[in-house]
């Protein structure tokens, strides 16, 4: 599924995979939220309701353009840099394609929705 995050006032696309909680996360959207960092790798933002994550991973390693949803907190991740390490209970949602990642960075708020 493709979507548009408006991070900022910018325009990005991204696109979601063919996951359970990837379809789950589709169904809040449209989604705006304040975003604040975490370990300077990840702009994170908390969601109204907890994903279902059926046949998720064990572990992944985040990379820069990463969306995902951390499980044990309920929040959504926006990855800026590579993670470091594999993380249990992350399941990755998705890309931000393109140049967008940059912006993720610094961004005070973002707005999610359905592409047109």
């Amino acid at each position: 599924m493709n979507i548009q995050l408006t991070i900022d006032g910018h325009r990005v696309d991204a696109t979601l995979n063919d996951s359970a909680a990837a379809r789950d996360f589709a169904a809040l959207l449209p989604l705006t939220r304040d975003l604040e960092d975490f370990h300077q790798t990840e702009r994170i933002a908390y969601l109204p309701r907890e994903l279902d994550t059926s046949g998720a991973p064990d572990a992944v390693e985040p990379k820069a353009g990463d969306l995902a949803y951390y499980a044990p907190w309920g929040n959504l991740a926006l990855f800026y840099r590579d993670g470091d390490s594999p993380s249990a209970s992350l399941v990755i949602l998705g890309r931000v394609d393109g140049g967008g990642t940059d912006r993720l960075a610094t961004a005070d708020r973002i707005t999610i929705e359905a592409a047109s």
